[in-house]
C-alpha cells in the first residue's frame, strides 16, 4: 500500500507556470506506474498524465504540450510541471498509482489546490 502526499499548489496567474510534487511512501513506488489527476469544482476527477517505470509518458489532450510529468525513483517522488496555465486548469490535483488498464489505486492523498486567476 502506498501513501501519497501532494504539494506545490497555490495561486498563479494565467500564462504562468507551477510545479507540483507527489511524495510516495512504500516500497512499491519503483515498480508501479504513476499518474496525476485533477478535479475541478462540480466536475468528476479526471486523469491528466501518467508515467510508467520504463518512462513511457502519456497526457490528456487538454494538457498536451503544456504539462510535463517526471519521476525520481530515488526520492519516490513524481512531479508535474505545468506551463501556460489557463483558468480552466484550476483544480485540486492528485497523484496515484495507475495500472495497465488505466485504473487508479484505491488510496488517494489529500490533493493540492491550484487556482489559476488574475
Amino acid at each position: 500500500q502506498v501513501q501519497l502526499v501532494e504539494s506545490g499548489g497555490g495561486l498563479v496567474q494565467p500564462g504562468g507556470s507551477r510545479r507540483l510534487s507527489c511524495a510516495a511512501s512504500g516500497s512499491i513506488f519503483r515498480i508501479v506506474a504513476m499518474g496525476w489527476y485533477r478535479q475541478a469544482p462540480g466536475k468528476q476527477r479526471e486523469w491528466v498524465a501518467s508515467i510508467t517505470t520504463a518512462g513511457t509518458i502519456n497526457y490528456a489532450d487538454s494538457v498536451k504540450g503544456r504539462f510535463f510529468i517526471s519521476r525520481d525513483n530515488a526520492k519516490s517522488t513524481v512531479y508535474l510541471q505545468r506551463n501556460s496555465l489557463k483558468p480552466e486548469d484550476t483544480s485540486v490535483y492528485y497523484c496515484n498509482t495507475r495500472n495497465s488498464l488505466g485504473y487508479a489505486g484505491p488510496n488517494w492523498g489529500q490533493g493540492t489546490q491550484d487556482t489559476v486567476s488574475s
